[in-house]
């Protein structure tokens, strides 16, 4: 069997087939009016002599020939020329971007993607081919950065619900409500990890379910700090809030939001020491947002971690164990990803470690 024809194969084809065919259609048409009009023209001159006329006509029937011959060959010549030329430019980019495409098929994302083109469009199509091709590099760095962080995150409650059943198992570990306590808090460890890797997910990819409407702001953060008031009791962690007065309404989702400011009112409790303090603040802005405000006193943020706070299983502190407290480092990641479903967005700032840290929730101010 014969396989496909390649693209250049096929474009030269067609390229001959319209040239042919126009030439053909150029002889016929030729060959069909020429003649009469050369005998009409040459009536017209009054001449009338068999022998003249027949030269005349056998000379322009030549000269004809000949002329239409040569323009053909000369024009297939250079139709076919600048045929090859043109077909081999776009198949190049063509064979270049099928060439990428099957190295990122292969798992190969770091690709040489053919810059511009022949023409506009080749040229959009490579830079769409590259900007999907970073995309694909991202998210598979993504992917195998997660796992093996999650694979981090699982180990030590794997490990610790082993060994008290190997405990138990041996007589070493007692039967008491103590030991099974510490199981239950693993278990449970476990469970939230999975949620919140579900959600975390879910939230990149623009998969959780909203559902904003026009809410007071302030309702929001007073909501919010109510529920995490027993928990900063317990630290001995100092809670305030300050709404500012005339905030308008914003868009968004309650719930959700509300979660964003509880993500951001544990991590400031995680990095506040007992005797600290904790401020949540609503204020309007002039870019038709409402800025919700978590501000600490405790642990601080350096520079160069402002950002990647928000990246999954991210800590300050890589030498803090996720028992102490820490969380699987999600939270941020929920809460910005939550944020800009909003259309808001979720920054961090702080002067520097030991000096606290702020972190800001914009959201678009609801229209009316």
């Amino acid at each position: 069997m014969r396989g496909p024809q390649g693209l250049v194969a096929r474009l030269l084809s067609a390229q001959v087939a319209v040239i042919g065919i126009g030439a053909l259609a150029l002889v016929i048409t030729a060959a069909a009016v020429g003649p009469r009009l050369f005998s009409e023209h040459l009536a017209r001159t009054g001449e009338d002599s068999p022998m003249v006329v027949d030269h005349a006509t056998e000379a322009f029937a030549s000269s004809f020939a000949i002329a239409i011959g040569v323009s053909m060959i000369v024009s297939l010549l250079v139709a076919g020329l600048v045929a090859v030329v043109f077909v081999r430019r776009v198949a190049a980019g063509v064979v270049e971007l099928a060439d990428a495409a099957d190295a990122i098929a292969a798992g190969n994302f770091d690709v040489d993607v053919p810059e511009g083109g022949f023409g506009a469009e080749m040229a959009r199509l490579s830079g769409a081919f590259g900007q999907m091709a970073d995309r694909l590099a991202s998210s598979e760095a993504a992917r195998t950065s997660m796992l093996a962080d999650l694979s981090h995150e699982l180990r030590t409650p794997l490990a610790t619900l082993e060994a008290y059943v190997d405990g138990l198992e041996d007589g070493v570990v007692p039967a008491e409500p103590a030991s099974f306590a510490v199981m239950r808090d693993q278990v449970e460890r476990l469970r939230r990890l999975a949620v919140d890797v579900r959600e975390a997910s879910a939230a990149e990819e623009h998969a959780l379910a909203l559902h904003p409407h026009p809410v007071d702001p302030g309702e929001i953060a007073a909501s919010a700090v109510h529920f995490a008031r027993p928990s900063y009791a317990a630290k001995g962690v100092q809670l305030d809030l300050d709404v500012a007065a005339g905030c308008p309404l914003v868009l968004a989702d309650p719930a959700r939001c509300q979660q964003v400011l509880g993500n951001l009112l544990a991590n400031a409790l995680r990095h506040t020491p007992a005797g600290g303090q904790v401020q949540v603040t609503v204020t309007g802005s002039r870019e038709r947002t409402v800025a919700l405000q978590v501000v600490d006193d405790g642990e601080g943020i350096p520079a160069d971690q402002l950002e990647s706070v928000f990246t999954r299983f991210h800590r300050v502190d890589a030498a803090r164990a996720s028992h102490d407290g820490s969380g699987a480092g999600l939270g941020l990641t929920i809460a910005r990803a939550i944020a800009e479903g909003h259309g808001g967005t979720l920054t961090a700032a702080s002067p520097g470690p030991g000096r606290g840290a702020t972190f800001t929730l914009r959201l678009p101010v609801a229209a009316g």
